[in-house]
């Protein structure tokens, strides 16, 4: 059985956003799956808490292309608080959806932002449930470096 895709969905697989790296980033965020195989690599470029740019490369299937682009989308231009809050289930609602066995890829592209942000904190000694909420370390133990 063929699995079905929303318009968002193939929208951001066919024309990613933000696509690339980053050359002055000061976040940079990684994860991967082993199950699937799909990694993700998040660049953010923060100044005075905001998300100024951020950028991907994405080596995985079209899920895992369109997530990174969405959420991407999701936390430009928003303060690494906001961004910290973003869940899987939102970027999966902004897409109108994925299949069941594709879910999996929202969760990756919200760990690679995490880690960015944890990768933020680290590199200029910030203390992470200040920096990021309260409730950020508790929500991300598999977003460790």
């Amino acid at each position: 059985m063929a699995m079905e895709y929303t318009k968002e969905v193939m929208d951001h697989f066919m024309n990613p956003r933000n696509v690339g790296e980053i050359e002055d980033a000061n976040a940079i965020g990684e994860v991967g799956n082993a199950r699937c195989g799909d990694i993700m690599r998040m660049y953010l470029k923060i100044e005075d808490n905001i998300i100024k740019d951020i950028k991907f490369k994405t080596f995985g299937c079209g899920s895992a292309v369109a997530t990174s682009s969405k959420a991407t989308e999701l936390i430009k231009g928003k303060s690494i608080k906001e961004a910290a809050k973003l869940k899987n289930e939102d970027v999966v609602k902004a897409l109108g959806g994925l299949p069941d066995v594709k879910i999996h890829c929202s969760v990756l592209a919200e760990q690679a932002i995490k880690a960015a942000l944890l990768n933020y904190c680290k590199n200029n000694n910030l203390n992470v449930e200040e920096t990021l909420g309260e409730s950020f370390s508790a929500n991300c133990s598999s977003c460790e470096e």
